[in-house]
């Protein structure tokens, strides 16, 4: 894997989070049935930017709450942007296709606690909703949100390490490299390109 793909920084990995949120949660391979579930998660950050927690929920019935109460360690992945890039994008009939992507590997300490479901919520709802027009409330959902959230409980999972490959066209020719931004049908795609290849 070339180098330069995980040349990033902790602004890197707040983007990517706060952008794509919903991420695989998993239970460690320890001789026991593997879980995971896709769960939507929000970051905390120490005073440098570099990430050290997750914030989330998941509902008490989930078997990866099982395995999880039983053992702590878990696994983390969450992808970004990615897509196919054809020799047509690069303008090249002689250039091997490739796919560009985004990913983030993290160990985490996960502990459920029911004291934090209710502020793992609100953290929730206020990050998903902030840049709404009119931002959605518990409130509106009446007696319901606490029979819903009596359903589920929170957890704080503490970051042990944390790795990432962001393929985003770092090692392309300039030429090869402007010919792919201009021509990929991918806003998105491109527009993390261009943050990787300024």
């Amino acid at each position: 894997m070339n180098e330069s793909f995980a040349a990033y920084g902790p602004q890197d990995v707040r983007f990517l989070i706060e952008r794509y949120p919903l991420a695989w949660v998993q239970s460690w391979a320890g001789g026991n049935e593997v879980q995971a579930s896709l769960l939507p998660l929000v970051g905390e950050y120490d005073g440098q930017g570099h990430l050290t927690a997750l914030i989330g929920h998941m509902a008490r019935h989930n078997p990866l709450h099982r395995a999880l109460r039983a053992r702590s360690a878990a696994h983390v992945l969450f992808t970004g942007p990615q897509g196919y890039v054809s020799p047509e994008h690069a303008g090249l009939r002689d250039w091997a296709p490739t796919w560009n992507y985004v990913q983030l590997k993290i160990t985490a300490d996960l502990r459920f606690d029911d004291a934090l479901t209710g502020p793992a919520l609100e953290i929730l709802i206020d990050e998903m909703e902030r840049c709404r027009p009119e931002p959605w409330s518990k409130e509106e959902l009446g007696g319901r949100y606490s029979r819903l959230a009596d359903a589920i409980i929170g957890f704080r999972a503490e970051i042990r390490s944390c790795t990432g490959i962001f393929k985003l066209g770092q090692d392309e020719r300039p030429e090869v490299l402007s010919h792919i931004l201009a021509s990929h049908p991918d806003p998105v795609l491109v527009e993390w390109m261009r943050r990787f290849n300024p």
